[in-house]
């Protein structure tokens, strides 16, 4: 199934992380935060355009910048 980017889901949408393309700095916060390979989110709110994502993880909510979020890979659905 094909991969896309975080950001790319709409609100309420459930997706499972496969990856994180992004530089040693970037990938170490994500991990820190959960966002490992495997792990399910769902998008609970989503700003227009530039704003941040709101995501629910492991049984938290979660809200990233537009660009940090870009760069984590999912694949949707359950």
């Amino acid at each position: 199934m094909k991969t896309v980017s975080l950001v790319k889901l709409n609100e309420k949408e459930k997706a499972e992380v496969v990856s994180i393309l992004g530089g040693q700095m970037a990938t170490k916060r994500l991990v820190d935060l959960g966002l490992t390979a495997g792990t399910r989110v769902k998008i609970l709110k989503k700003a227009p355009l530039f704003g941040p994502v709101e995501i629910e993880l492991r049984g938290s909510a979660l809200v990233l910048g537009q660009g940090l979020a870009a760069k984590i890979l999912v694949r949707r659905g359950e």
